[in-house]
């Protein structure tokens, strides 16, 4: 038998004016103390947290680089120029490059009018507007691992693109980069991941910008935003410099608020702003495959939470790449087809169940091979062969979870053992 899961409580207890700022603040002393407790320590912040608008996001352009990124992709675009966008195969990485994607294409085609270079109406209709020009490649989790590669840059290049450009990965590609710019591309990284450190401080890539926001003396005011938000920001700056309406802009919020649910960010300060008002705008989104994938998962659309996003959306966007290729969920939220949309989210539904199946298989074998082998070691390691191995890290949590240890799953690769852990705080 199982044993019975162990949870374990840890109290804050930090000091603050409760009772004033709860009356400055208009809200109970309870939810001062949250609030205090969750890292907040001024009434500005606590002001942010509770009654923050739109109109209240951090200037992306603050961001080191990124008039420096702008002002190659206005150049790029002008000239029309091959760009494609490398993206991840998880729910961060498909939001940032349907954010990228869409934005590349909306000014583009802004750019082209201005220049007059405009083609006819049926040829600069949506994002297959600018298709043979801007398109993307996503990597598959087994065959290609996280992030850009040298196959890929190398297929880039044979292609004839002329500009790459990251998101949510790239931070760490300092050698492929490399290859990139030997092959005479363009690269403009956008990331929000850790910057690798050496001996002389952060080793950056060697890309023509890097837009990251946890560089070293970087002026943004929030680092803790995902792949899609800084994404997100890149084009806010650009449909600013291709004359775009701001509510083009905003109407792209959705995407950057499921992505920061869905990479678990800390829904504080400006992620917090981003999230309440995401949800709003997903009450009344105008992309067909979201509709379709949250009508297939039998919620209720114009009453979306974060959890909803969290445990239900998330995870379906999340199966394909996983389980198969991260474009199903990517050709779903860019499909303008009712038919086509219909299917791939029938798809993604389907992918996240089969997930989900595995995942209780591969934790409860987990669970009784700890406690039949392992249950008095201080780290556990566990050998599941025929787990997918993908899913080796949800196992590990799951594990984890249960026992308060550290955990570890191995699984059988193609060419040797993989794995996934996943610790406990000290």
């Amino acid at each position: 038998m199982h044993q019975e899961k162990k949870e374990i409580w840890m109290v804050q207890t930090k000091r603050a004016d409760f009772e004033g700022l709860s009356k400055v603040l208009g809200v109970s002393p309870v939810s001062v103390r949250i609030m205090r407790n969750r890292g907040m320590e001024t009434e500005e912040q606590m002001r942010r947290y509770l009654y923050g608008t739109v109109d209240e996001l951090y200037d992306g352009g603050l961001m080191t680089d990124m008039g420096k990124a702008v002002g190659i992709l206005v150049e790029k675009l002008k000239s029309g120029k091959r760009i494609r966008i490398i993206g991840d195969y998880d729910i961060d990485g498909v939001c940032s490059t349907y954010i990228l994607l869409t934005g590349l294409c909306r000014s583009a085609e802004a750019l082209r009018r201005d220049a007059g270079l405009e083609r006819d109406a049926d040829e600069l209709r949506g994002v297959a507007a600018v298709a043979e020009l801007i398109d993307y490649e996503i990597p598959d989790r087994i065959k290609d691992g996280y992030g850009i590669n040298e196959s890929i840059i190398r297929q880039a290049a044979a292609d004839g693109v002329d500009t790459i450009i990251t998101c949510d990965n790239g931070i760490s590609a300092a050698k492929e980069i490399g290859l990139a710019k030997e092959l005479g591309m363009t690269v403009v990284v956008t990331d929000h991941h850790e910057v690798p450190m050496g001996e002389d401080g952060q080793i950056l890539p060697p890309a023509d910008a890097v837009v990251n926001p946890k560089r070293a003396g970087d002026k943004y005011p929030f680092p803790e935003i995902c792949g899609a938000v800084v994404a997100y920001k890149l084009i806010h700056e650009l449909y600013r410099a291709a004359g775009v309406p701001e509510r083009e802009w905003k109407a792209l919020l959705e995407f950057a608020a499921i992505a920061t649910v869905g990479d678990v960010m800390k829904l504080q300060d400006e992620n917090r702003i981003i999230v309440k008002y995401g949800l709003r705008r997903m009450a009344v989104t105008s992309n067909l495959g979201l509709r379709k994938l949250v009508e297939k998962t039998g919620l209720d659309i114009t009453a979306l939470s974060a959890y909803h996003i969290g445990f239900v959306i998330g995870p379906c966007l999340n199966a394909g790449g996983r389980l198969q290729t991260a474009k199903i969920a990517l050709r779903m939220l860019l499909s303008e087809n009712e038919e086509e949309a219909d299917a791939l989210a029938e798809e993604l539904k389907t992918l996240n169940d089969l997930r989900k199946d595995m995942t209780k298989q591969g934790e409860d074998a987990a669970i009784r091979q700890v406690e039949e082998c392992y249950a008095d070691d201080k780290v556990l390691v566990v050998y599941l062969p025929e787990c997918h191995e993908s899913l080796a890290g949800i196992i590990a949590g799951r594990v984890r979870e249960h026992f308060h240890k550290p955990s570890i799953v191995l699984t059988r690769g193609e060419e040797y053992v993989k794995g996934s852990g996943r610790s406990i705080e000290q």
